[in-house]
């Protein structure tokens, strides 16, 4: 009799079982992004300053030593 109990289908969906599971399963931790936003922003700011710096700076300019020299 136990045997016959136990082929006998269930009256839950099984789909419906296996959502429910996957609804109360634990949630995956996700990783924080302002750290690497962060990041992103600064490096992204020191470039544009050594940009301006590049562009502002006056040219070097260099004369031989020996200018007057034949």
């Amino acid at each position: 009799m136990l045997r016959a109990m136990a082929m006998t289908s269930s009256a839950l969906d099984p789909h419906e079982i296996a959502r429910a599971r996957a609804l109360l399963s634990p949630v995956a931790a996700r990783e924080p992004i302002w750290p690497a936003l962060a990041a992103a922003g600064f490096l992204a700011l020191s470039a544009l300053g050594f940009a301006t710096a590049m562009v502002m700076a006056p040219p070097i300019v260099s004369e031989p030593v020996a200018r007057g020299v034949r």
